[in-house]
């Protein structure tokens, strides 16, 4: 009990980091408004602040900080700054307050010269700024990398304080010191914010000890750990982790698993990080069963193995030899796939060409993550240059391969060519989703002008496609673009034997409000005719067709049997003829819809 209580810390009263707010009365509103409005709109602005001024009580010097702190734009707070400097009423001078403001404001803005010219200003008017405003100026020169300035007005915030700036500033200077390893420096200013209570906190704790940690300084890592929560108690698993990558760096196995242990022990889960240095660590001891097992352990608790800790494994075997352990395809594919997400398709092809090196066949995971760095680039032509690589090696392309392809080729108005791999895609038997019809729809939509114009070229670059010939008949027809994209791929769809993928896109399209007409019900009962199941048609398909619909649909039904193979016919003629005696002569309305220049 003694010991939980000697690491409960009593409350502190921290010093405040600014005094405490002026009231902003009513009537400060308006005039702060009006001095706002005349700084950006009147182009003799000075006389009319003097015009302003005339006619109120309330001084330049006492309004100046509300309009700095309000104006976002810093040209604004300098024209009011030097034209109240330039006034010959030496009791309504700007003081301290107002000019600390306005550096808050240039800070804010990263307007760096200028804070220096003010600071230079009011040293030489020996005006003191804020803890506040310091602690803004100290935090945008860390933020911009001037991390030597930011330690200087950090030290002079010391100096005119007698105590540092706000933990925010303090945390950013002592992180970059230690991303710099200023270690010592760092240590320095810990130690001063540490001797203020109220100026430092947990994330202060946690970045020294890092720090200290990657400069193989465990122990000393460790105990300030002790210093701040008592002996032997780690907070949580951020620290853990600093921790255990200290001893790996020092090269203290022992040490860095037995913490490893004891942190799981206590509860707490380890994450993707603290496999990671843990899996890089065993890697440089060349320990690949470890490694295993705790590939094993990510796996279990449903965590992804992400690039670098790959990476890890992979440079160590080649580095160190491989034994038993050799990475296999997974492996690399997985690496590969992961540098392609994070758009780095050097590397990812430097690792292929390693795996290849060392006799290992891709995998259509590893082709495809591949073809998708390609496309991602806009390099669409080497991206089906590995498709037919990947092709050519036996692999068979899936539904993720063809989808790329499609997408790629949609986005680069390159529709015939999106209409050939689907076309290759179904003739495969390789089944599509709901994002390859997402990428073709709006690949014809928005391609119209593009997809009809091709219609000459197309037979010299890409085999005549099915899906294209209907779209452009259509379209030709009168249909709505849409519609008769969405027919185009029903065709597609029925022609190659997959009635049941196409219902599914049928009642997709009904839920987007593009209701069936005349060519889905002819392309329907096409595909159930070429699949054998013409007996299932009228349990299958709606069939409310007037005269004039179901001419359009005959016509349509005639135009798919011409890519029938020769001296074959669809039954589906044969069934629109017994339905001819049997349809209504007039439009009726039902829930089909024929385009306008269609109807009688």
């Amino acid at each position: 009990m003694n010991t939980l209580l000697s690491r409960i810390k009593p409350l502190h009263h921290p010093q405040p980091i600014s005094p405490s707010p002026i009231p902003f009365p009513p009537h400060f509103k308006i005039l702060v408004k009006d001095i706002i409005q005349i700084l950006s709109t009147h182009p003799h602005w000075q006389y009319s602040l003097e015009t302003r001024f005339s006619d109120c009580e309330t001084p330049v010097s006492g309004i100046a900080h509300f309009v700095f702190d309000r104006v976002r734009d810093p040209e604004l707070g300098l024209k009011l700054y030097e034209w109240a400097s330039k006034r010959s009423d030496v009791n309504d001078l700007l003081d301290g307050f107002s000019c600390s403001s306005l550096l808050k404001l240039l800070a804010r803005c990263r307007v760096f010269v200028e804070v220096e010219n003010l600071l230079e200003t009011m040293k030489c008017k020996a005006l003191a700024p804020t803890r506040e405003a310091l602690s803004f100026v100290i935090s945008a020169y860390v933020d911009s990398g001037l991390v030597n300035r930011a330690l200087e007005l950090y030290h002079i915030a010391n100096d005119i304080h007698k105590y540092p700036p706000d933990v925010i500033a303090c945390n950013a200077l002592l992180n970059a010191l230690i991303q710099q390893k200023k270690v010592e420096i760092a240590r320095k200013v810990y130690e001063e914010m540490v001797k203020r209570d109220g100026c430092w906190d947990n994330y202060s704790v946690c970045i020294m000890v890092r720090g200290l940690c990657k400069e193989r300084n465990v122990e000393e890592g460790r105990k300030l750990i002790n210093d701040r929560w008592g002996k032997g108690c780690i907070p949580d698993i951020v620290f853990y982790n600093a921790l255990v990558d200290g001893y790996w760096k020092r090269g203290d196995a022992e040490r860095a698993n037995s913490l490893f242990k004891e942190l799981k022990m206590k509860g707490f889960l380890p994450t993707t990080e603290t496999y990671g240095i843990m899996i890089n660590g065993f890697c440089k001891n060349r320990s690949f069963k470890a490694v295993d097992r705790l590939l094993v352990e990510m796996k279990e608790r449903g965590l992804d193995v992400n690039v670098q800790v790959y990476n890890s494994i992979v440079d160590a075997q080649i580095k160190h030899g491989y034994g038993d352990h050799s990475p296999d395809e997974f492996t690399y594919s997985t690496i590969i796939d992961g540098y392609v997400k994070q758009n780095d398709l050097r590397s990812a092809l430097k690792l292929f060409g390693q795996m290849v090196k060392q006799k290992y066949k891709p995998n259509v995971v590893t082709y495809t993550s591949l073809i998708n760095g390609f496309c991602r680039t806009g390099d669409s032509s080497r991206a089906e240059k590995t498709f037919e690589a990947m092709r050519s090696s036996g692999l068979k392309p899936n539904v993720v391969t063809y989808t790329i392809l499609i997408g790629c080729f949609c986005k680069e108005g390159k529709i015939s060519k999106a209409s050939s791999f689907f076309e290759l895609m179904l003739l495969n038997r390789c089944i599509p989703n709901d994002v390859t019809f997402n990428y073709l729809i709006n690949g014809l939509t928005n391609n119209v002008a593009t997809a009809i114009s091709n219609k000459a070229n197309e037979s010299l670059e890409i085999k005549a496609s099915l899906m294209m010939d209907f779209f452009r008949t259509m379209i030709s027809d009168g249909w709505e673009q849409r519609a008769a994209a969405y027919n185009s791929v029903l065709i597609c769809l029925c022609h190659h034997k997959m009635v049941n993928v196409a219902m599914q896109l049928r009642d997709k399209m009904t839920s987007k409000g593009i209701f069936p007409d005349p060519v889905s019900f002819a392309a329907l009962l096409y595909g159930l005719c070429l699949e054998g199941r013409s007996n299932e048609w009228k349990n299958t398909i709606s069939c409310k067709l007037n005269e004039r619909e179901h001419q359009i649909a005959v016509n349509y039904s005639q135009k798919l049997n011409q890519f029938l193979p020769q001296g074959l016919t669809s039954e589906a003629l044969k069934i629109f003829h017994t339905l001819l005696e049997g349809v209504e002569p007039h439009i009726q309305e039902d829930n089909f819809v024929v385009p306008a220049r269609n109807r009688s």
